[in-house]
């Protein structure tokens, strides 16, 4: 903390220290609302006025609180430290502790060693823990080291100024889920830094990316711009006509440039290091399980959080202020429909087809033609639709061997209409 003797630093804190009471000084809160306030203000990031913290601890807020009643806002100021001029340190046993996480868990930042320490009881509440202290004490025994920088490249910084401007997708590798290598698609706001949607799935080609692209369309509205990385899965043909019929425009990065992503490389560390560190896998039962985790975690914290780039806002109020022009697909539009997946096969013999190693039956006329697919690979058990030279004919069936050999043929009619 800088010199609290200097007035105008001294209101600026008192400022910052009032706007943060403000709700609990202006209405006498129950008990029960006021302890769900100070856990929201310590789960945010903050710019704090002469102090390199970013974080303000519930009990803090307590006792700024009780200092205002008894003191009004002057009682809000700073006080000159006892210890002036002492240097503060933590006792070896708690640098013990947070260094053992650390060691244990190198992608975990100091907030979080600090938050596992309190939760498993490791050190106890009443002895404080800032995180700069924390900081320069792990970093004396190595453990804050990072990796040689890559040479010096020019590149610009940028931001978009409101929501749905653009938005960005990458994949990040997931946990390993009882056998399964996991994959999270993610979609980010480059304005706002609000996640549209994310998701984990078991691959990372055009037929996961599709779902989670229409839930995010779904939450968030369309946005004008969506730049995407090179893989198989954003140049897929379907994800390019989807675009140009909702009136996105679909940008590709440079290849081997993830720098021109950081926000959302950013995002992944923070998802990293805040929920897959401190998740405890085996207690995740499935797909849905791991996804409905994640999820707690964006909507009840992440969108919560101050960020520093968003000059101290969180991604929910950055949103709340720039997305007054959002536009959403239109109700005529059949989201579903346009972004089902396409897939060609040629009719073999038996009228039958092949789609992701399971057969199908369709249209005896269709037998040696080439026709499209059309499908929803989120849902296995929607029909899938067979054109014809663009003209739909009807959709595939399952084939059933068994049923097939009790069934008279008709060479007269050759034709079913694909339902039941």
């Amino acid at each position: 903390m800088a010199d609290p003797k200097d007035t105008e630093l001294a209101e600026k804190v008192a400022l910052f220290r009032y706007g943060l009471i403000a709700p609990m000084v202006q209405k006498a809160l129950p008990r029960g609302e006021l302890r769900k306030y100070l856990e929201q203000v310590a789960l945010q990031l903050y710019v704090i006025p002469g102090s390199n913290r970013t974080q303000v601890a519930e009990a803090t807020a307590r006792d700024w609180l009780r200092n205002y009643k008894g003191g009004g806002f002057d009682a809000l100021k700073p006080r000159a430290r006892k210890d002036q001029g002492i240097a503060r340190s933590l006792a070896v046993e708690v640098t013990d502790v947070l260094a053992k996480l650390k060691t244990e868990n190198p992608t975990w930042s100091v907030r979080v060693c600090i938050r596992e320490a309190r939760q498993r009881n490791l050190i106890e509440e009443s002895i404080p823990l800032p995180p700069s202290t924390v900081h320069r004490h792990l970093q004396a025994r190595g453990l804050m080291d990072k990796a040689p920088t890559a040479p010096v490249v020019d590149r610009r910084r940028f931001a978009h100024e409101a929501a749905n401007e653009m938005w960005m997708s990458d994949v990040m590798h997931g946990p390993h889920l009882h056998g399964h290598k996991t994959y999270l698609i993610c979609f980010l706001d480059d304005a706002t830094r609000i996640i549209p949607h994310a998701e984990f799935c078991l691959s990372e080609n055009a037929a996961a990316f599709m779902p989670v692209l229409k839930q995010a369309l779904r939450r968030r509205g369309l946005p004008q711009r969506l730049f995407v990385d090179n893989g198989a899965n954003y140049r897929c043909h379907q994800l390019s006509v989807a675009c140009a019929r909702l009136g996105v425009s679909l940008i590709h990065a440079k290849p081997y440039s993830p720098q021109s992503k950081g926000k959302q490389e950013r995002f992944f560390r923070t998802l990293r290091a805040a929920f897959l560190g401190t998740l405890k896998i085996n207690d995740v039962k499935d797909l849905e399980d791991l996804n409905a985790r994640l999820w707690a975690y964006v909507e009840g914290e992440y969108h919560h959080m101050h960020h520093g780039g968003l000059t101290d806002e969180s991604p929910l109020e950055a949103w709340a202020r720039t997305a007054t022009h959002v536009r959403f697909p239109d109700p005529r539009v059949d989201l579903d429909e346009m972004l089902l997946m396409e897939a060609q096969r040629r009719v073999n013999q038996d009228r039958t087809i092949s789609l992701n190693g399971k057969l199908f039956e369709v249209d005896a006329s269709l037998m040696g033609k080439k026709v499209t697919l059309r499908f929803d690979p989120s849902k296995p058990h929607s029909p899938i639709h067979v054109y014809d030279d663009k003209v739909r004919v009807g959709d595939a069936r399952p084939l059933d061997i068994h049923l097939n050999a009790t069934l008279p043929r008709d060479n007269k009619s050759l034709r079913f209409s694909g339902k039941e």
